[in-house]
């Protein structure tokens, strides 16, 4: 059974410190059993799940918000301490708590106890379960502080092997670097003599090009020059030279000659000449000329 001490004050008596102790089975939901003390005189009672529920129904609220509204006013006293007001009467033994908010405030819950025919043994039962609560709390806090202790060396071993991590990895980075820097000079060396190698080879192509253009622009200029002079010369009008003329003649007189049924209709250069002085005159018959 799960129990929790808290102490609280009275409204009918707000000097007097009183001892509320709640215990319960499975959850505060199911059913709890209450005791108040003064120190001198003590009150019990037991508050079942239907009760809970009957309060729940009429506050119209959920049956779990309820239920939390008395851990928070009967167990773990959260909030102010003016949050919640408790009030009991000793003649009758009625206990209630009330919930302020801000300037209204409501009854959350009352229980009707019975007065304890013996109640020192009752006092006496609540400083035990004070003395194994303190207990039972101080070896959770021991446990927890040799925890704490487990896990700070824990963490000073993994910062010492992360520090060396670093550090390796700060070697290795380092090492890395160099190589790099090594490999990198004798790629760039390479290829510098690469391109100086490309640079001897084709300088020689290049100069081959420049002098086969040359040669191929100065034989366009020597042609170009020919034709040019061939095209003056006869423009010139410088007569023939007989000699050469000559054998043409012969040539051709031989085929006129030779074809006595063809009539040579082509006025020879003479006739050309009377024919441009006497220009009413009829060319004559190349067979009377003859």
């Amino acid at each position: 059974m799960e129990r929790k001490v808290s102490r609280i004050y009275l409204a009918s008596e707000p000097d007097v410190v009183h001892f509320l102790q709640v215990a319960w089975e499975k959850t505060l939901g199911s059913g709890f059993v209450i005791t108040l003390t003064d120190g001198q005189s003590a009150w019990i009672g037991t508050v079942r799940e239907a009760e809970i529920s009957q309060e729940a129904d009429d506050m119209a609220m959920e049956k779990e918000k309820y239920v939390e509204e008395l851990r928070k006013a009967l167990v773990s006293g959260a909030g102010p301490a003016d949050t919640y007001k408790f009030n009991f009467s000793k003649d009758s033994c009625h206990f209630s708590f009330d919930k302020n908010l801000k300037d209204v405030s409501f009854e959350l819950g009352s229980f009707n106890l019975e007065k304890v025919a013996n109640p020192a043994e009752v006092i006496r039962k609540l400083i035990c379960d004070c003395l194994d609560t303190i207990a039972e709390n101080q070896a959770k806090n021991e446990h927890l502080q040799r925890e704490n202790e487990r896990l700070l060396r824990d963490w000073n071993d993994v910062q010492g092997r992360f520090e060396k991590c670093v550090s390796a990895k700060e070697a290795v980075e380092t090492d890395l670097y160099k190589r790099f820097v090594l490999v990198l000079n004798e790629k760039k060396a390479k290829i510098r003599s690469l391109h100086k190698l490309l640079n001897e080879v084709q300088e020689p192509e290049k100069n081959m090009e420049h002098e086969r253009e040359t040669t191929t622009h100065s034989e366009v200029t020597s042609d170009r020059d020919a034709v040019y002079d061939e095209s003056t010369d006869e423009e010139s009008g410088t007569p023939p030279n007989p000699s050469v003329l000559a054998p043409a003649t012969l040539r051709r007189d031989d085929s006129i000659i030779s074809s006595p049924d063809v009539t040579d209709i082509v006025p020879s250069r003479k006739r050309r000449q009377r024919m441009q002085k006497n220009c009413g005159t009829e060319p004559k018959m190349a067979s009377q000329e003859h």
